[in-house]
């Protein structure tokens, strides 16, 4: 199974990620090491990337997935995938089950400044909730709803995971 967890920048990917992937016994896998490095100097600049620049990145991330899959391997991906268009694209079979991170600007905006040693310019954060597509039903996304300890969300994530999955 391959977990992607999605959201705006700051809304704990990382941290619910590695820590789901402890628990499940899967890799970790950070979306933004595949970036190019044209893509992280636009992005620590202040300007947002636009879907050419995002297409790349998106096919090599596909091709991770589809290489995990084949190898049998469990992993989760931390991933903005922003508009469904991405998502639908990641998604290259039912092996792969969708994590939306939801919370409000205020929030998220919170969240972003204490964090350190990003690439991406605060800044950008508006831009990404104006990019934003929540899931819709028809995803069958799983939905967080952000404001608790990382824990606490990945055991609603794993309680929420158990009903997608078949024994």
């Amino acid at each position: 199974m391959i977990v992607i967890i999605y959201g705006v920048s700051g809304a704990g990917k990382t941290t619910a990620g590695q820590l789901l992937a402890r628990e499940l016994g899967g890799h970790f896998l950070e979306a933004d090491e595949f970036h190019p490095a044209a893509n992280i100097e636009k992005m620590h600049s202040g300007h947002p990337l636009t879907d050419e620049d995002r297409w790349p990145w998106l096919e090599s991330l596909r091709e991770l997935i589809t290489r995990c899959i084949a190898r049998g391997e469990n992993a989760v991906l931390a991933c903005s995938a922003l508009k469904r268009a991405y998502r639908e694209h990641l998604r290259v079979s039912e092996e792969v089950k969708l994590v939306f991170l939801r919370g409000d600007y205020a929030l998220v905006a919170e969240q972003l400044c204490h964090r350190h040693g990003h690439f991406m310019n605060p800044a950008l954060l508006r831009s990404q909730f104006d990019d934003l597509e929540e899931p819709d039903p028809d995803e069958d996304a799983i939905t967080i709803q952000l404001g608790r300890p990382p824990q606490e969300l990945v055991e609603e994530i794993k309680t929420k995971l158990q009903g997608t999955t078949t024994s």
